[in-house]
């Protein structure tokens, strides 16, 4: 997790990015401004943190955009309501990777002594956990046979509504800040950091994920930036809405928009993952 930096792992990075980025607009997994986020996030993840960083971009990419197709019918209807559909663009890529980019950056400036090295890595595995616990959250969660429930007031909303929760969408968040966390345990056994740093990395990427998950639910609720759309009575994420129809300002920080509200969540859960492994040295 802590290694030398080398011009050939940045390059490595570069290419192992672009190709991704080419597989996942092939698959409209991406748009083409997503590439270019693509692109940046994952040279500075694998070429500045290692191929164990990289590894959790690559899970998250995958099993996201795997859940964004399933049962791509059935959410059809709720694409109104969300800011962006299922191909990223740049803001989203960045979104979803800048915390952990901008964390294998700062590793590199601000290195830690050999005891505390892998708190860097806890918090990319807390970030990308985040993340992907969000993710999984949104793309199952809404498939739910019962109506959500604002995380605030518990009162019913309709599908989609930012800030929305149910059982079903809490399972898979921790699901997928869990994988996040047996990824990252798992590499620390692969470099022979011992069963206590892997446990430790497990816990930390899974719980920082969990909260990381719930911080998104949270803003959502209170604070994320939701329009009305005068033509077709409808909330939704989208300043101009899916008819064309520049939409009204309903409540919350209008410069907080989904995008944003999904990087802080990778903050916070990086924030916490970071924390629980320093005060568990």
């Amino acid at each position: 997790m802590d290694r030398p930096l080398s011009l050939l792992q940045i390059l490595g990075g570069f290419g192992f990015s672009a190709i991704i980025g080419g597989v996942g607009y092939k698959r409209q997994a991406l748009d083409t401004s997503g590439v270019l986020g693509a692109i940046i996030t994952g040279t500075l993840i694998f070429g500045l943190g290692g191929w164990a960083w990289g590894l959790l971009l690559i899970v998250f990419f995958v099993s996201s955009s795997a859940l964004s197709f399933y049962r791509a019918r059935e959410k059809e209807n709720l694409a109104e309501k969300f800011a962006k559909g299922h191909r990223r663009d740049l803001g989203q890529a960045l979104a979803n990777g800048g915390a952990a980019a901008l964390l294998a950056l700062l590793s590199r400036f601000f290195p830690l002594d050999q005891q505390s090295a892998g708190m860097w890595f806890a918090a990319c595995a807390g970030a990308m956990a985040s993340v992907n616990a969000d993710t999984w959250a949104t793309e199952l969660g809404v498939l739910s046979p019962r109506p959500p429930r604002l995380i605030t007031t518990c009162k019913r909303v309709e599908i989609g509504t930012s800030g929305g929760i149910t059982w079903m969408g809490i399972g898979a968040s921790l699901g997928g800040a869990l994988l996040i966390g047996l990824l990252s345990g798992a590499s620390a056994l692969v470099l022979r950091r011992g069963w206590t740093e892997t446990g430790l990395l497990v816990w930390a990427a899974t719980a920082g994920g969990a909260a990381g998950s719930l911080f998104d639910s949270l803003l959502g609720a209170t604070v994320q930036a939701i329009y009305w759309c005068e033509t077709c009575q409808k909330e939704t994420e989208r300043p101009v809405h899916r008819c064309d129809t520049e939409t009204q300002a309903l409540r919350g920080w209008q410069w907080l928009n989904n995008d944003r509200v999904n990087f802080l969540a990778s903050v916070v859960g990086a924030l916490v993952a970071a924390g629980l492994y320093w005060g568990w040295q």
